[in-house]
Formats: C-alpha cells, structure tokens, sequence
C-alpha cells in the first residue's frame, strides 16, 4: 500500500518566516550603527578661592638719594685718596686730602700778625693811660690858675696857656683812644683771618656729607680740585638705600598708591626681594604712555645701582569660585563656559574679575558644584551630549 506524501506548506512557512527576520536584524543593526556615540570631555567643579591681582613691571635699580660730594675749594691738589668705589662710608668720614702747603704758611703768617695787633693793642693802652694822666695834671694846673687869677697872683696870659694845654690833652686822650679802637679792630680782623684759613684747612678734607655707599669715584691723586664745572669727586647712595625705578602701563597708574607690596627679581638674584611702593610719579610720559613708580628695596650688597629689575605689584585681593583658564572661553559676546548637566553642554555667560596662576576668578554666572568643561570647549556646541570626566581643577593645566 503506498505511503500517502508530506504536506510542503510548513517548510513553506518557515521558509518565509526567515527570510523575513533577517531584513529586521540588518536593519536594527544599521540603526545602532548610526546612533552617534557620546563624546567624552574632561569637566571641574569651580573651587572657593582667593586671587591676588598683580601687576608685571620692569625697570632698572637706582639709589633713592645720590650725593654728589665735590671740594669746597678749589684749586688746591689732591695728594690722597681714602675711599674706592663700593666702600660703605659714615657720615662725615674723610674721602680724600688736598694739598694744605699754601694754607699753612698763610696760617704762619696770620699768627705772627695777630701778635702784631696784640702788641699793638697793648701799647695804644698805655697811650691812652698817659694821655688821660696828661689831661688830669693839665686840668689841675687850669684849676689852680684859675684861683690864683682872682687874687691877682697869675696873668690871664698864663690862664689861657693852661686852658689851652687842657685842650690838647683831651685831644690827644681822644686820638689815643681812636689808635686803640683800631688796634682792637685790626685784631679782630687778623682773628677773622685766622678763622677763615682753619675753615679752609678744615675744608682741605674731602668728607662725606651722608652714610652711604661709593658709587663712582673721579678724584685722581695730582689733579686739581675744582667745585665749578667739574665733576663731583665722589657719587654716594646715602644710606646705601636702593629702588626699582619701575615703568607702569598708563592705565594701571590710577590704581598705584604708596604702600603697595611687591617683590623685585633683579638681574642675576635667583630669589626676589620683599619691596613697597614708595613713590608714584604724578605725571604720565605722552611719547611711551608709561608713568613711573619707584619700589623701595631691602639693603642688600648685592643689589647694583643701573642692573635690569623685573618686579610684581601687588594690586589687591578678591575671593569667588574660579576655574582653570582653559575652561573659561571668549566670544564677541564676552565670557562664557560650557557648563554640563545630565550628559548635555549648555553655554552659559559668565563674568571674570582677576587671573593668577593659571586660574580665573568667576564673580557672576557660575555656581558652586556645578560641572564645567575644563578644555576643548571650542569644539562643542549648546545641547551637545557628552560623557562627563571629572578631575580635581588643581590637576588642570
């Protein structure tokens, strides 16, 4: 008896059925091919901080008082040198010698006259003492002349000889006192001399008028000492105080004040130096648009008055959250960041006050917590969807 024959219609079926999967498959695959992936960004929180604003300025280092030390008289040699460039002298201390040869025999000469006025003086005296002896014994003998006239005793010819000799002698007691005014004055006059020469003997010794360092010496042992139209001797930093004479953009001019702190880095120092403003010029230069400042320095023997000197103001300080600067963009616009909140990139407008070390102060349009991108900002866009990696915003550079 013959087999009866199997139906085709399941294989039929089942046939069809793949052939209808296998287009579903290929197309979710597709799908999640095209599906973009999430980029993945670096992103900080803004941290609590403190930035101190500075200001960069450069100059060259100058002595805050220069002397110049030149001889009180002139005309006389220099016969030695006490002093060279870079010694620390005190006030007063004796820099150099002139020659004093001429001085001293003027001085002789003076001594021997003011012994001449003396005995000059000592015998007009004695003039003066005989005189007025002469005029006394002339107004006696008028006296008794005069009480011998009444009786008739004496003629009034003998009278008037005494009368007359009264008058001489009171003239030659006045000429002796006249001689003896002049011998005073001529003594006065010799001690005068006398004084003006030890002054000038005095003067023979080129001082320091002020502690301080020596800094240039022209003086020349033979040469001969002028004070008018010559070079000083000597050029001393009273003190041996130094500043920065440091140049400052015209607009930060308004904001320097007396007072300021600063550290100075001069030429060759591998430390800066604690130094203050002390002196802000009340004028800006109209061909460099550059005002000055100067910024007193701490003693130190290293510091050489004309060397290069970079120094760092201190403006002042403000606190706020801030970010790296890599994370803070600018636009037309102004300030903003790329803030991230759920995977999305939203922009938000900011407003930054100091920078310092790397980072920016934000003090508006940010809050504390908040995810920023910390770089590449410039290659996302509002709404981008990214995959947020934090990291410390100290670590960001």
């Amino acid at each position: 008896m013959a087999r009866a024959a199997t139906p085709a219609f399941p294989v039929l079926v089942l046939a069809a059925a793949g052939l209808m999967a296998a287009p579903a498959a290929a197309l979710a695959e597709a799908s999640t091919a095209a599906a973009p992936s999430a980029l993945s960004v670096t992103v900080v929180r803004p941290l609590e901080d403190k930035i101190t604003e500075t200001l960069l300025v450069t100059g060259s280092l100058l002595p805050r008082e220069e002397i110049e030390v030149g001889p009180e008289i002139e005309g006389y040699r220099v016969v030695e040198i006490l002093a060279e460039v870079g010694d620390a002298v005190a006030k007063g201390q004796v820099l150099a010698r002139l020659s004093r040869e001429v001085l001293e025999t003027q001085l002789a000469q003076n001594t021997a006259s003011a012994a001449k006025a003396r005995a000059a003086i000592a015998q007009q005296r004695a003039t003066v003492d005989q005189t007025l002896a002469q005029e006394t014994e002339a107004s006696a003998a008028v006296d008794r002349a005069r009480q011998l006239r009444k009786s008739g005793t004496v003629s009034q010819e003998t009278l008037d000889e005494r009368e007359r000799a009264v008058k001489v002698a009171s003239a030659q007691v006045a000429a002796a006192r006249e001689a003896l005014i002049a011998a005073e004055a001529e003594e006065v006059f010799v001690k005068a001399q006398r004084d003006e020469i030890e002054v000038r003997l005095k003067r023979t010794e080129v001082r320091a008028p002020a502690a301080g360092i020596v800094l240039a010496r022209t003086a020349r042992v033979g040469a001969i000492a002028l004070s008018a139209r010559a070079e000083p001797l000597f050029r001393i930093a009273q003190d041996g105080a130094i500043d920065l004479d440091a140049e400052v953009p015209e607009d930060a001019m308004p904001r320097m004040k007396a007072g300021l702190k600063a550290e100075v880095t001069p030429a060759g120092f591998d430390a800066p130096l604690a130094g203050t403003v002390r002196l802000v010029s009340a004028e800006v230069d109209r061909s460099t648009r550059l005002g000055k400042v100067k910024i007193a320095l701490p003693a130190d023997p290293r510091l050489k008055p004309g060397a290069y000197g970079r120094g760092v103001i201190e403006l002042g300080s403000r606190s706020g959250l801030s970010l790296p600067q890599s994370a803070v963009m600018f636009d037309a616009a102004g300030a903003y960041v790329l803030g991230v909140a759920n995977g999305i990139v939203a922009r938000r407008p900011v407003k930054v006050a100091l920078k310092s070390a790397g980072r920016i102060l934000v003090v508006d349009g940010l809050v504390a917590g908040e995810q920023v991108v910390a770089r590449a900002g410039g290659f996302l866009r509002e709404g981008d969807r990214v995959s947020p990696i934090e990291t410390a915003a100290n670590e960001v550079r």
